[in-house]
């Protein structure tokens, strides 16, 4: 079993798995201030206690529709390149270490998956931030 660990969050009714080192916090749902003329997939900016930090939608990034958010929804910051950046998610389920971590597969390979993860019968997308974020 690896020794890193991750945080698995949903959107769209599939599970992605971010490392905990590249988080910053999670926090509920909040309002998005709307900015024109960002940069793309930018949906907007809240204030996390004194900090303006832009926010994005893991939905929008994997290219599937947003659909409003319910009690479940999330804003998960991460550690970017550029500072933090929060990214809302459907819902944050729990804290994993993988058995098995492999590449993904080369047939349909996607630029934002760093590998999948397996625990148990259970398998798991670990995303690349970077990748993801600057896609």
């Amino acid at each position: 079993m690896t020794t890193e660990q991750y945080v698995e969050v949903r959107a769209n009714g599939d599970s992605y798995a971010i490392r905990i080192l590249d988080m910053h916090e999670i926090i509920r749902m909040q309002e998005i201030t709307h900015i024109p003329n960002t940069r793309s997939g930018v949906r907007g900016v809240i204030n996390l206690r004194g900090q303006i930090i832009p926010v994005t939608s893991l939905r929008e990034r994997l290219g599937v529709s947003d659909e409003d958010p319910t009690d479940h929804t999330r804003i998960v910051v991460v550690n970017d390149r550029d500072g933090v950046i929060g990214m809302i998610v459907d819902s944050v389920h729990q804290v994993l270490s993988f058995e098995d971590i492999q590449p993904p597969p080369e047939e349909g390979r996607i630029a934002y998956l760093q590998g999948i993860g397996r625990k148990g019968d259970t398998l798991v997308s670990i995303l690349d931030l970077a990748k993801l974020i600057d896609n």
